[in-house]
């Protein structure tokens, strides 16, 4: 029978194509179209509905299909759920009419996967599960007599990849690596890259859940590099689950930036989906992570408008917990406490379903019992932490650090600062275990700040004490975790090839500058390629087993004729303990942040008189503002220390900003052999490590300096066996090659920090740059570095004392020592600085002895340390 414009197998057939088409726009992000091509689809099919005679199969088929389609893509821009469940429903009622066995049960495959989809998306993920069973069932009668597997196998495995998930999401490990194992082998079995993409962003979610950080981290980047080879478009969850490994390891700025990305991506694509709302929580706890809490007030809020409107209660539940936290975060610091704040917290807690919230629920309660702990009443606050329940094997840190805060902080309004030290200790027990499974020197040092306020709670605690040897003991149970793991020489291939072609990137940069090429396009491909370095990097790096903490007896006696200072601060409370001479004395020293600005304008006049020929007015101003500043970190810091470690040379172990102070600048200081360790621990560890029997000294030069020239040819003369590498002959593989095994290496050359990750932090060389990961790399990488031309002492200080930069990442690695500037420093004043430094050390000096020497000729120009072992 003929209709109006098209007969009835063309009228099916342009559905088909046009459904076809709309599903294609709706994975290219491009949902309106989507919508619009099947809503063209559907019209087609209206038209000749009149004229279906018989068998309706074929024209029913093409109707389910595209109803199925637009019920998907219509909750995931904005639909309600539950109508789209009534509408699934509707449509389930036509199977019945498709005659062919082999066909209803494909349509009902597809169906009941789209029913369960939407399940989950109101968390009731159990439901989800039962749909999804059913929907395999029919997949796998369809597979049973299918001539050609592949077109069935891939709604199949989708099916099966997503109930992996639901799986994951209800805390069953087991039967979710069950279905993503057996859907990546069937995927690979056949060669369908692209779901053998596609499982490895729910298997990282799976080994998130269970705390396998660097585990995900890299089944993340796998999946984006099959991605990238097939030319298929990187999806945003994936950017979203690389965020969300980044916050489990506490890299909140990382994270943030991996988060930024997307939402930025999603509002061009004017997305009002459900992922565009999970985004936003996210990224409002990166934010409170980061202490922005207006921001993650703001995100949250956002986040929870939408959720409400999709009516998952569990993500409605984490979107209120973000901001609960915010305002409580806020109100505990400032002391203003809302007079509803308790109340809206129980509110939530009570509004929570159970089982199924329970975490969220607790976590409410834990919120208002330190809200009620703050304002004295401590009867309630043990009555609601009798309520919160023991965490069990999959609950998150943050679950447990905040337990043990609560406990520990109603022990302390209780008058037990006893139980309450035993709180903390066990709560940061739990952090090491996560932090052992990190691996990556960056997973490490960021777990820390997941146990900030517990370390903060115990130094309070022990302050109030003034008890000198038990502070000690905090410190360095608080401080620099990260430097008591053994290193690990290990070169990832994968990441070896990036960083290679990051480094031909960058000469291709130089080569079109030189030429008067436009860049752009290589500038690009060299952020995407240093982006991706920086991920790899995140779980490519190892670190073997933690090394105890040092005992205060253990460092009295390597100290020998020494003294140890080791800063702390509580608040704006600024202390040091001094053991010197087998005793251990506590002093306070103000105000914290009056030293920290001290430190910082101190470090923005030593880089303003960096340059060889300042005008001589400049340089007096200039210097005189420097000397004022260091005279007040001086009066501040050091005199009232002085008649406890008398004329000894010093290992300082600076807290938070004061990592900036270049310390032989102070006059008290001066010509003092001094040497400055991230913790008590790790100098003790560098300390007792062994001195290579090589004798091997190597020299380098990289490109673009200026008053140096001789500066390497004067130190031959000290080491005249030395290996000496400059100009061209300073390349990369040259280099690492003779660092390997040295016993000194000198290192003339620029470089620069990376903040997004420390071991990317590099050094200019002959054929391009230099990454500390590379260094760290080695299997024996040199016992001590100088470095002369760069300020790759400085550091990023995050929580809990861990300093990240050029220069740690070396002393983390293996080497014993590492000379280096804290600012800025004129290509003359190095050079002139170094040939002092080794003449010390050729005359027996050690490197401590030798620098203090040198830097006492002109403190201001010459603003070195000496990190590590000294």
């Amino acid at each position: 029978m003929v209709v109006t414009e098209l007969g009835m197998a063309e009228a099916i057939e342009k559905a088909r194509a046009l459904q076809r088409a709309g599903v294609d726009a709706v994975c290219s992000a491009r949902p309106r179209e989507g919508l619009k091509l099947l809503h063209q689809g559907m019209s087609v099919l209206d038209s000749v509905e009149s004229a279906v005679e018989g068998d309706r199969s074929e024209w029913l088929a093409a109707r389910i299909r595209l109803t199925n389609s637009l019920v998907a893509l219509g909750v995931e821009t904005g639909g309600e759920v539950a109508v789209g469940l009534a509408e699934l429903d509707e449509v389930r009622s036509l199977l019945d009419e498709v005659g062919d066995r082999k066909l209803r049960a494909e349509l009902s495959g597809a169906i009941d996967h789209n029913y369960g989809l939407l399940l989950m998306a109101v968390g009731q993920n159990e439901d989800g599960i039962a749909y999804f069973d059913s929907s395999i069932r029919n997949k796998e009668f369809v597979l049973s007599s299918a001539r050609d597997p592949i077109p069935v196998l891939h709604p199949y495995l989708g099916t099966m990849i997503t109930r992996g998930l639901a799986y994951t999401r209800l805390g069953d490990v087991g039967k979710a690596r069950e279905d993503l194992a057996q859907a990546m082998v069937i995927a690979e079995k056949y060669e369908l890259r692209q779901q053998a993409a596609d499982v490895r962003r729910p298997l990282g979610s799976l080994e998130l859940r269970i705390g396998n950080v660097p585990v995900a981290l890299r089944l993340y980047e796998e999946c984006e590099r099959i991605y990238r080879a097939l030319d298929v478009e990187i999806h945003p969850l994936l950017r979203l689950e690389q965020g969300k490994a980044l916050l489990a390891a506490g890299l909140a700025e990382e994270a943030a930036g991996h988060l930024d990305e997307v939402l930025v991506m999603m509002h061009e694509q004017t997305s009002t989906t459900r992922d565009l709302a999970d985004v936003e929580l996210y990224r409002a706890s990166a934010a409170l992570m980061s202490d922005d809490l207006e921001l993650a007030r703001g995100y949250a809020a956002s986040a929870r408008r939408r959720m409400l409107r999709w009516g998952c209660q569990t993500c409605v539940a984490n979107a209120t917990i973000v901001g609960l936290r915010a305002d409580v975060r806020d109100a505990l610091r400032t002391n203003e406490i809302p007079l509803t704040l308790t109340a809206r917290a129980l509110r939530a807690a009570n509004g929570m379903p159970m089982p199924r919230l329970a975490d969220q629920a607790a976590l409410a309660r834990m919120l208002a019992v330190r809200v009620e702990l703050r304002k004295g009443k401590r009867k309630r606050a043990a009555d609601l932490l009798d309520r919160i329940p023991r965490p069990g094997r999959l609950t998150s840190v943050d679950y447990r650090m905040l337990r043990r805060l609560c406990r520990a902080e109603l022990a302390v309004a209780q008058g037990d600062k006893t139980k309450a030290l035993a709180e903390i200790r066990a709560g940061l027990t739990e952090l090491d275990r996560v932090r052992d499974r990190m691996g990556g020197l960056e997973l490490v040092s960021g777990t820390a700040v997941h146990g900030r306020e517990l370390a903060d709670l115990a130094i309070k605690i022990v302050l109030e004490r003034a008890d000198a040897v038990r502070l000690f003991g905090w410190t360095e149970r608080t401080r620099a975790q990260s430097y008591r793991y053994e290193p690990v020489a290990a070169t990832d291939p994968e990441l070896a090839e990036r960083v290679g072609e990051v480094r031909g990137l960058d000469q291709a940069i130089h080569q079109a500058q030189h030429d008067g090429h436009p860049t752009a396009a290589l500038r690009a491909k060299y952020a995407e390629r240093l982006r991706e370095a920086h991920r790899l990097g995140w779980h490519t790096g190892r670190w073997g087993r933690p090394r105890p903490i040092a005992r205060l007896a253990e460092v009295a006696e390597g100290l020998g004729e020494r003294a140890l200072v080791s800063f702390a601060s509580s608040g704006d409370d600024l202390v040091a303990v001094v053991v010197a001479g087998g005793r251990c004395e506590l002093v306070r020293l103000g105000s914290a942040a009056r030293a920290a600005e001290s430190a910082r304008m101190l470090n923005v006049d030593l880089d303003a008189l960096a340059p060889d020929r300042l005008a001589p007015p400049l340089v007096q101003s200039v210097l005189g503002s420097a000397r004022k500043q260091a005279e007040r970190l001086d009066t501040q810091l050091i005199r009232p220390l002085e008649a406890l470690f008398g004329d000894r040379g010093l290992v300082v172990v600076p807290t938070g900003p004061l990592f900036a102070v270049p310390w032989g600048v102070l006059p008290a200081l001066r010509s003092r052999p001094i040497v400055v360790a991230p913790s008590a621990t790790a100098w003790l560890g560098a300390q007792r490590s062994a001195t290579p029997d090589s004798r091997k000294i190597v020299l380098v030069r990289g490109p673009g300096l200026v008053g140096n020239r001789g500066e390497l040819e004067k130190l031959t003369t000290h080491y005249r066996a030395a290996e000496t590498l400059i100009g061209p002959d300073a390349t990369v593989t040259s280099v690492l090659r003779a660092l390997d095994g040295a016993q000194l290496a000198h290192i003339a050359a620029h470089g620069a920090h990376e903040p997004e990750n420390a071991l990317f932090s590099r050094l200019e060389l002959a054929d391009g740059a230099l990454f500390a990961h590379e260094m760290a790399g080695l299997a024996q990488p040199p016992s001590q570095v100088v470095f002369a031309a760069c300020e790759l002492a400085l550091n990023r200080i995050r929580p809990g004392d861990e300093v990240l930069g050029f220069a740690s990442a070396l002393l983390a690695s293996g080497s014993r020592t590492v000379i280096a500037p804290l600012s800025r420093v004129g290509d003359e004043a190095a050079a002139a600085a170094m040939d002092d430094y080794h003449r010390g050390l050729a005359e027996g000096a050690g490197p401590a002895t030798a620098l203090a020497d040198t830097v006492a000729v002109d403190p201001f120009r010459r603003p070195f340390v000496c990190l590590g072992a000294g």
